[in-house]
């Protein structure tokens, strides 16, 4: 005997085209309309990417040490973190600065942290969030547990964790799914496919058509929506968070996107990726389609974008400044580098503390 016991499917969402044009025969959000709102994100937008580009040239330089660009992600990380409330967690990978910025990280405190200061990871913003997390895919289950600690508490609360594609085939993400799954936790959790994951293409890292299927594997609802759309990113998460926050479980947004950068600043891109591929990316990539689609509404011109990457470009270099002050200026302890990792130190961690002890530390405080 033979029985279909379950069918799924998995719907792709996407209501601005790559030109920027609203897409026709689909019911167009809110949000859409909403020019005041979209101009603000498209600022934030903007201003990350102002943000990403100096601190490529500060690596470049030898004024930061090894970084990771979100270039191309603008509108997915605007969107997850827009659409969260401050008291909701995040539980960030490496690269989401602009979700934290809208949650009120500071720009030099992302440049502390890519240039070796720990106090970068005592970042503004709200302290129940989590630190940037540099093994993969282990932020998902710290927001899984952060959000069975709010249904044990009964606190309408939700947490919010990002991977990549990449990181979406570590045990720590589909085991984040079980728990998210069995106990109904108010957690959603989003796979930024920017289709590279360092070297290893999409194609070579699994045969599935979409990611977003390893959720409906583990009982979850999940969809696929065009990363590069802020609009459908926004709704995505609108409806995955209101969804979490009202008891109704978890949920899986694959959010799909390119990686226009190299993976770090100690990648080089150029060895394995086919520069064709990369320029038909730049022509879909998130600002130029928000700002065709502002300018096409009377709501954005030239004179307003020259305005704004003069004033992006002020505040940036003021937040290098502050950066470039403090590391000069109040240098970290040199004991910083053994401090947090244990409730006592092992012996031959305390052997190396007191020989580094012994070494004068930037700025002479040793």
């Amino acid at each position: 005997m033979a029985a279909t016991i379950a069918s799924f499917k998995v719907d792709f969402f996407q209501f601005l085209d790559q030109e920027g044009r609203l897409v026709d025969g689909v019911q167009i959000p809110a949000l859409a309309r909403d020019t005041k709102q979209l101009e603000s994100l498209y600022r934030l937008m903007t201003l990350t990417r102002v943000f990403d580009k100096k601190a490529v040239a500060l690596q470049r330089t030898g004024k930061l040490g090894t970084y990771a660009s979100c270039l191309g992600h603008e509108a997915a990380h605007v969107a997850i973190g827009s659409a969260m409330r401050e008291e909701d967690c995040f539980a960030p990978m490496y690269r989401e600065y602009a979700a934290q910025f809208f949650r009120g990280v500071k720009m030099s405190d992302v440049l502390m942290y890519w240039g070796g200061d720990e106090r970068g990871n005592d970042f503004a913003g709200p302290k129940h969030d989590f630190p940037w997390c540099v093994p993969i895919a282990t932020q998902c289950l710290h927001a899984a547990g952060a959000a069975l600690a709010y249904k044990l508490h009964g606190q309408p609360r939700v947490a919010v964790s990002v991977v990549g594609d990449g990181g979406s085939s570590k045990g720590d993400f589909l085991e984040a799914i079980n728990a998210a799954s069995a106990w109904k936790l108010p957690l959603v959790l989003v796979i930024v496919n920017n289709q590279w994951a360092i070297s290893v293409p999409r194609a070579k890292q699994n045969t599935a058509r979409t990611l977003a299927q390893k959720g409906i594997a583990g009982g979850l609802p999940s969809i696929q929506v065009d990363g590069n759309d802020l609009i459908a990113s926004r709704w995505a998460m609108d409806k995955a968070i209101a969804a979490a926050r009202e008891g109704r479980g978890a949920s899986v947004i694959e959010m799909l996107t390119y990686r226009l950068s190299d993976h770090t600043t100690a990648d080089d891109a150029r060895r394995y990726r086919d520069q064709d591929e990369v320029d038909s990316a730049w022509k879909k990539e998130p600002l130029l389609r928000l700002r065709n689609y502002l300018t096409d509404q009377g709501h954005w011109d030239q004179v307003k974008e020259e305005e704004l990457l003069s004033e992006c470009a002020e505040r940036v270099n003021a937040a290098v400044e502050e950066y470039q002050d403090r590391i000069n200026n109040d240098p970290q302890p040199i004991d910083s580098m053994f401090n947090y990792m244990f409730k006592d130190l092992p012996h031959h961690l305390e052997e190396q503390r007191e020989i580094a002890r012994r070494f004068p530390a930037k700025g002479g405080s040793h």
